[in-house]
């Protein structure tokens, strides 16, 4: 059987924990943010972390936890109203439909201490009331600042103050076969927190949805279920270097695959957000693929056949990469400083930069390599 990927928010009715199968769901649209300046930590204040010191999870467990909230959204859904028998025989077989409630639970990261706090955009999406419970049981009603379908992530705002929030870390440097713990709600079990490694970098997931999306999952065997999404993936220090958000089942549970958006975008959606009230993003102006001998062949330019990274298959006629001489048959291997190897790396990096940010394209023509500024 193929294995579906599914989102780990459990649409769950409370009436019954039975309803938990959410099909993935990419909507457009983000609702207007503020202008406030947001203070995240970004570590905890004068605490120095000896590995060797803390060699299991307690530390960061205890810390961790403690900025990590459980979300309930109540939503209304329009369904068609069942026909009576009266109405089947002798009405004209239609009827008008009503609306129903709905409780979905989710999980939340409190990012600074006055009260902002990131969980998934499909947790909240289409919510008419949120209801955030920290993890002391105190409850509050939550506002959606703004929300990016695109990486599925959305900003929540609590009217509280001197709330403990967890650090942001740095998904980059982390490692294969890195330790890190995921906090979150599974099942509206509060505050559950399970296990695992790092097992992949820079997932992409095809849901079958055809949306546009950003894509470049932390794939972890750390145990995550319905409930989990919007719950912090923390590293052995504390940190928070992911937001739990899917799983890879064919029972609806899990099964041994988790995978969680990079705090690296996070950051990125949170700061244009708060912003702008949307998220901001560049666009280089060409069509990719992983590179292969057979399409550098295809395409005429054997002196490429055998580089590592990504062909340009076309270039947009007036767009930044255009005006900056990047021509069909490039390879691209890196970004800034950054290797790339497949079309997910590019898109991850461009959608990190903004409108009239300028990046240098590492890339070989004709076998002879060459760099290349770009303004997106």
């Amino acid at each position: 059987m193929k294995k579906s990927i599914l989102i780990i928010v459990s649409a769950v009715v409370l009436s019954s924990l039975s309803s938990i199968f959410v099909t993935k769901k990419y909507l457009s649209g983000a609702r207007p943010g503020t202008t406030d300046t947001i203070r995240i930590k970004t570590s905890y204040n004068n605490v120095k972390i000896d590995n060797s010191k803390y060699p299991d999870f307690t530390y960061a467990a205890e810390h961790a936890v403690k900025g990590v909230v459980y979300v309930q959204v109540r939503k209304r859904q329009s369904a068609p109203r069942e026909l009576s028998f009266l109405e089947m025989f002798f009405g004209d077989g239609s009827s008008a439909p009503y609306t129903r409630e709905t409780i979905n639970a989710g999980s939340g990261v409190i990012i600074s201490n006055d009260g902002y706090i990131v969980t998934n955009n499909h947790v909240v999406d289409g919510g008419v009331d949120i209801l955030v419970t920290l993890n002391d049981n105190k409850k509050y009603e939550a506002k959606l600042v703004g929300a990016d379908p695109v990486t599925d992530v959305a900003l929540l705002k609590i009217d509280a103050v001197n709330l403990t929030s967890v650090p942001l870390g740095n998904s980059d440097s982390l490692r294969l076969g890195e330790w890190v713990l995921a906090i979150g709600s599974p099942f509206n079990l509060k505050s559950t927190i399970t296990a695992g490694i790092v097992s992949a970098k820079g997932r992409s997931l095809d849901d079958g949805s055809r949306q546009y999306k950003i894509e470049s999952f932390i794939q972890t065997d750390a145990a995550v279920n319905p409930g989990n999404s919007g719950g912090a993936l923390v590293n052995r220090k504390g940190e928070l270097v992911g937001i739990n958000t899917a799983i890879a089942s064919n029972t609806g549970s899990y099964t041994g695959y988790s995978f969680a958006v990079p705090v690296s975008m996070v950051k990125h959606v949170v700061s244009d957000i708060l912003s702008y009230g949307t998220v901001q993003r560049a666009v280089l102006g060409i069509s990719m693929a992983k590179n292969t001998p057979e399409l550098a062949s295809y395409l005429g330019f054997r002196g490429n056949r055998d580089v590592d990274g990504i062909c340009i298959v076309d270039v947009k006629s007036g767009s930044a990469a255009d005006k900056a001489g990047l021509k069909k048959g490039d390879i691209i291997y890196g970004i800034n400083g950054k290797d790339m190897y497949n079309p997910r790396d590019v898109q991850k990096e461009i959608g990190s930069c903004k409108p009239g940010d300028v990046i240098k394209i590492s890339l070989v023509r004709s076998g002879s390599k060459e760099h290349v500024i770009v303004k997106l």
